[in-house]
């Protein structure tokens, strides 16, 4: 799936395809070892002996995949073990004790069936077509991935590396915003002798980080470095969501999606998920940290389903203009953002109101530029900050009214918005009555009328709607009239087309029972 991307400079950012589509291109060479002096070349027969131990050292110890040559067992001596040094998984200069083909075992490649309905028409699905993407096997007989790889699934598969037999798998949760699906498989033979991958904790910036996975250019596994580039709040493009994400110089191609991403001492601190591709960057690919993995899970656990993550439902901007805090009655020692709008719908919609300054979330200040501190001489907005709460969870905010600091308790919940970026993999909703078809607005449904760029070429009150509107009421929906079907009953209506309903005519609809 590639969706455009939301974000500021990010107009090219897209998730990584799962799809197989192009041969992948061939990665750098790799430098020459570096030459021993005069004194230290060995001779001829510790050079033939050498690389009979090298040969041996690197064998896999069972399954398959692509290994080197293997020398005779007989020409080791007796009690003689070499240590197997994992090459794929050893960042130059870094230590490194993990077993690269235990990490490697636990990374399995899905296959996906696809059937994505029709918006245009909704009471018909599309042509279904099959996908290729990356997982890997976690605790509890799991196993993570992409949600963009299982979109509107159909059938989903996985294979472990250097099995021939594709095994069944089901969707346990799909989190749209955060980009991550876990799935189970309930064949017993799949799960026999693997181990599960250990996670992480946030990288540092230029920590080595290794992404394994199945992308284009081959059936076998593929494994690319790099290092970390940059942390930061981030808009993952298949949700529309704004989280926590790590970037990377390391190649995330069509294909890398879902598949882990390792540091230096073999635990994953990462799932590979979407890249930027523009004119002016090069390797630039973006994986989902492990905060945001450990807050889909615990959510899945503590509910038995994907909740969503929660957010405060405002509009708010900088203060960092000294005039615009002095007519707001802010002292020197006061910092925050100023609130603008407030969802009727949001759990701040009951104890804040426009223009009033939100100074700190969960005993956190907020700077005038909406930030907060993050580890050691870092800041990060302060959405990340809410982004780490879950649903109907309470957090204290202190806020500024009039001069006047109070502090308040609210319960924080899902966004709701008017138009929605997704719909959750359910069909579509419609209402035909007289040959008259009626449908919600949502994003999918623009994408299907008006192709990639709908941001562009839809009409600019769907737009600003779904830009700038707020829902007055949970549930809240603009339906539109998607098309007319020909009938004696609609003479003279044939034309209509993605016509914004009327308020009154709304409520009616929405009072009806939608197919």
């Amino acid at each position: 799936m590639i969706l455009p991307a939301q974000d500021t400079d990010t107009s090219q950012l897209e998730a990584a395809p799962a799809d197989i589509a192009e041969p992948e291109q061939p990665s750098s060479a790799r430098k020459p070892p570096r030459s021993r002096a005069p004194a230290e070349q060995p001779s001829a027969e510790d050079a033939s002996a050498a690389t009979q131990r090298q040969r041996r050292g690197t064998r896999r110890q069972a399954g398959g995949g692509t290994t080197s040559a293997a020398a005779d067992d007989n020409l080791q001596p007796p009690g003689h073990v070499v240590p197997v040094q994992p090459v794929a998984f050893r960042p130059k200069g870094s230590k490194f004790t993990a077993d690269s083909d235990t990490l490697m075992e636990a990374v399995v490649k899905v296959f996906c069936v696809h059937t994505e309905p029709n918006f245009s028409l909704p009471w018909q699905r599309k042509r279904q077509y099959s996908s290729n993407s990356s997982g890997f096997i976690i605790s509890g007989r799991r196993i993570l991935t992409n949600a963009h790889c299982v979109d509107h699934h159909t059938q989903v598969k996985v294979k472990r590396r250097g099995s021939d037999k594709k095994y069944v798998a089901s969707v346990l949760a799909v989190g749209t915003e955060c980009d991550i699906a876990m799935l189970t498989v309930e064949d017993d033979s799949f799960w026999s002798g693997v181990e599960p991958v250990v996670f992480g904790s946030l990288p540092q910036l230029q920590d080595a980080v290794t992404v394994v996975g199945y992308p284009i250019g081959g059936d076998t596994m593929s494994v690319t470095s790099g290092v970390v580039s940059r942390i930061e709040v981030t808009s993952y493009v298949h949700g529309a969501a704004e989280l926590l994400a790590v970037q990377i110089d390391a190649a995330i191609n069509s294909g890398n999606s879902g598949g882990p991403a390792f540091n230096s001492s073999g635990q994953c601190i990462g799932i590979a998920f979407q890249s930027l591709k523009h004119e002016d960057a090069e390797n630039i690919g973006y994986i989902i940290p492990e905060p945001v993995i450990a807050h889909f899970i615990n959510d899945y656990e503590r509910n038995g389903a994907y909740t969503g993550f929660p957010c405060l439902g405002v509009e708010w901007q900088k203060l960092e203009n000294p005039d615009m805090r002095k007519a707001l009655k802010m002292q020197a020692q006061h910092k925050g953002v100023l609130i603008r709008r407030v969802e009727p719908t949001a759990p701040l919609h009951t104890v804040t109101q426009q223009y009033n300054i939100l100074m700190s979330f969960d005993g956190v200040d907020i700077a005038n530029d909406g930030t907060v501190p993050f580890r050691s001489g870092e800041r990060i907005s302060f959405s990340y900050l809410v982004s780490q709460k879950y649903t109907n969870e309470q957090a204290v905010l202190r806020l500024l009214k009039d001069g006047q600091e109070v502090t308040e308790t609210v319960t924080l919940r899902a966004p709701n918005k008017l138009i929605p970026f997704h719909i959750k993999g359910k069909p579509p909703s419609y209402f035909i009555v007289a040959g008259l078809v009626f449908t919600p607005a949502t994003v999918p449904y623009l994408r299907s009328e008006y192709g990639k760029e709908y941001d562009f070429d839809a009409p600019v009150k769907l737009l600003d709607k779904m830009m700038h509107a707020m829902a007055d009421a949970e549930g809240q929906q603009v339906v539109l009239l998607s098309q007319v079907l020909a009938s004696e009953v609609n003479i003279g209506y044939e034309e209509m087309l993605n016509t914004q309903v009327g308020a009154s005519l709304t409520t009616r609809l929405q009072k009806t029972s939608l197919c």
